[in-house]
């Protein structure tokens, strides 16, 4: 029996029987077995994906109220696998009962596109007779094709091939030499690869040919830089040390840590995911939020000159944020006392894989929590703060994400999102004019403009799962200035709008209005201040989704057409742009706009379990000081409290100086902060 593997597997490793929690990602050994339960019965398919079957929403709930009792939920897998002659199945697996409980065709739909589907392109373009023809054209010689490189993409939608078969675009590169930058010399024809025949079946060549640049390399790696500038010599260590070790404590993959407790998941498309989210308040467990992760993004390209109408990018519905996770190492993706968690997946035969150190865990000084001096006498109070920081980093062919999940002792949870790597490139003749749609960031190089928007689901709990959305604008004070009720014209107020049906809630961001959007429990009131206990989304990288209404990315990616979406929640409504985003044409559009249509836009969302979904990143207008690789640009979100905590939740944060008017007047100097508290000591 599966059960028995797992309780085995589960001894082995910890000494107990105990089975895994339910939000736990499957592990090796559940993957290997439902691999096996689906293969008895539908023989030889590739997969594409085995991950968790997230329990169903009431169930968990009542679990995680009364574990005792309550029925645990039962341990099951979401399969994708591909039949022979690319029929696509959706399925779910009951490890318990070692059976499938669905398992359904998905006629006309394609899959994600994963490392195995990736890494074969560029095997077929090098010995194609039509691409090495368009090579030598350009300038390439059959004896260089070794030389040639290629980054497949999922065509993502072309009109002249449709959905039925599964297409890569391979996105063209040279390299005169194995270290050399092969974005340093873009080619200027676009082949299409079928995934099922392994063949390529079409090139896209443009009308204006751009042979091969013969500009020098321009290189990133060490020996480059030694011999053109040189290294900095003027950079001293920096040693980070915890010598009493971390101040989190790992049960399982739940983390506790500065009165917070966290379920850490990870799964093949969003990477990250966090369950059951909660904060001890002088000892009442409070939760906060259900379920948190980046659950999507889209990257459309500004030119509109075929084929790169084709270059919008779904990095995780089309490629899978987990899939393309990096392996994680100490001293350069992460400093300090680390705690580290792998992440186990399943490759296209069926095999169990595991990527090590997938997710990097770690305590950083946050600066200054709180501080104030007192003019009058110099009395002072300085609080240093520390966050707690879950990340991960995925590399999307040229660019790299680094996603970290940083959680605030005063209850406030931040998403960092840093882009770095390499700009995506195309071939540019001498002189050639960029027409506005991108920039000559170096001789023959031609950075096109593009955008990356992230979507991010929060499935809030405040203080229970019946929820409302608010929006908050920053308004003046009606009056006229010299008026009764506005004399001086210096009136201005938080102006709330609830958000009673998904159409009211499709909301954009204005930063004039210093626009925010609360999620609110209007079934318990602050204390003090009479407002709803409430959680604040802060977010001003916010940027308009620029490819116009009616176009392609549009339609494609409508989580993207506005900053907010709210839905009422629904167990299999995890992925905003839908479940299988390659090739689809946006017609009908899948995910968000789809939701809301079925459940009728003016269903309500007040006063109920809701999901909020939010669309934020930027909009990147290449330079040269991007390349040849780029320095990492940051963007955040904040989930703020707002009228949760009754006063400073973090009072209690021992000081790292403090002294009291009394203490000045005394002419005492020394900190009055307790010894050996781990903060330090200012005299």
């Amino acid at each position: 029996m599966v059960l028995e593997r797992l309780q085995q597997l589960a001894y082995h490793v910890t000494g107990t029987s105990a089975p895994p929690h339910p939000f736990d990602p499957l592990s090796t050994v559940e993957i290997d077995a439902a691999v096996a339960i689906v293969r008895k019965e539908h023989g030889s398919l590739n997969f594409n994906a085995v991950t968790l079957y997230e329990p169903r929403k009431t169930e968990m709930m009542a679990w995680l109220a009364d574990p005792e009792h309550a029925p645990r939920p039962v341990r099951c897998a979401d399969v994708v696998a591909i039949a022979p002659g690319g029929n696509l199945y959706d399925g779910v697996v009951n490890l318990e009962k070692n059976e499938i409980v669905q398992w359904k065709h998905a006629p006309n739909m394609q899959p994600l596109i994963t490392m195995e589907d990736l890494q074969e392109v560029e095997h077929v373009v090098r010995k194609d007779p039509k691409v090495i023809e368009q090579c030598g054209i350009i300038g390439i010689p059959p004896e260089d094709m070794y030389k040639v490189y290629c980054d497949p993409w999922t065509i993502g939608y072309d009109e002249r091939f449709g959905t039925g078969v599964r297409l890569q675009q391979a996105l063209m590169y040279y390299r005169p030499h194995v270290d050399d930058s092969q974005y340093n010399y873009p080619l200027d024809f676009c082949p299409i690869f079928n995934a099922e025949t392994k063949k390529i079946i079409h090139i896209d060549v443009p009308s204006v040919r751009r042979p091969l640049s013969k500009a020098a390399p321009n290189n990133y790696h060490r020996e480059s830089i030694e011999q053109t500038s040189g290294y900095r010599t003027d950079i001293k260590s920096l040693h980070i040390t915890q010598p009493e070790g971390v101040s989190f404590e790992m049960k399982g993959r739940t983390i506790e840590w500065q009165k917070w407790s966290i379920h850490i998941g990870f799964n093949y498309r969003e990477g990250l995911v966090f369950n059951n989210i909660t904060f001890s308040d002088k000892g009442n467990i409070r939760p906060i939020f259900y379920r948190l992760s980046m659950a999507e993004m889209v990257v459309p390209y500004g030119n509109p000159e075929h084929p790169h109408q084709r270059k919008h990018a779904f990095d995780l519905g089309e490629y899978g944020g987990g899939y393309m996770t990096n392996s994680l190492s100490l001293g350069c993706d992460c400093k300090g006392a680390i705690h580290y968690m792998d992440a186990a997946f399943v490759n296209r035969a069926g095999a169990s894989t595991i990527i090590k150190n997938a997710i990097c865990i770690h305590e950083e000084d946050a600066g200054i929590l709180f501080k104030h001096t007192d003019f009058r006498d110099g009395s002072t109070i300085v609080t240093r703060g520390r966050k707690l920081i879950i990340s991960q980093i995925f590399t999307a062919a040229n660019y790299e994400y680094c996603v970290y999940w940083i959680f605030h002792q005063d209850g406030t949870v931040q998403l960092e999102i840093k882009l770095t790597g390499i700009l995506n490139t195309y071939a540019m003749n001498p002189n050639e004019d960029t027409k506005g749609w991108g920039t000559e960031v170096y001789p023959g190089v031609n950075a096109h403009n593009h955008q990356h928007l992230f979507c991010l689901r929060i499935d809030p709990n405040i203080d229970g799962p019946n929820n409302t959305i608010f929006q908050s604008d920053a308004i003046r004070g009606p009056g006229d200035v010299g008026s009764a009720e506005n004399k001086y014209g210096n009136a201005f107020f938080a102006k709330k709008t609830k958000f009673t049906t998904p159409h009211e809630a499709m909301s954009d961001y204005d930063g004039s209005t210093s626009r925010t959007w609360d999620m609110a429990n209007t079934n318990k009131l602050n204390p003090y201040s009479k407002k709803p206990v409430s959680y604040k989304l802060v977010s001003r990288d916010v940027p308009s989704l620029l490819p116009k209404e009616g176009g392609l990315v549009w339609k494609r990616a409508g989580f993207a057409r506005h900053a907010v979406h709210v839905t009422k929640y629904s167990d299999d409504q995890i992925h905003p742009a839908g479940r299988h985003v390659p090739q689809t044409s946006g017609e009908p559009s899948e995910g968000i706009p789809a939701w809301i249509e079925a459940a009728g836009p003016d269903s309500s969302i007040d006063n109920t379990d809701v999901v909020l979904w939010h669309t934020f990143g930027l909009t990147h207008f290449p330079a040269p000081e991007d390349y040849p690789i780029m320095p990492a640009e940051p963007m955040t979100v904040l989930l703020r409290p707002r009228h949760f905590f009754d006063r400073n939740p973090v009072l209690d944060v021992p000081p790292s100086f403090s002294r009291t008017p009394s203490q000045v007047a005394a002419g005492g100097n020394a900190c009055a902060c307790p010894k050996n508290d781990g903060s330090s000591v200012l005299v």
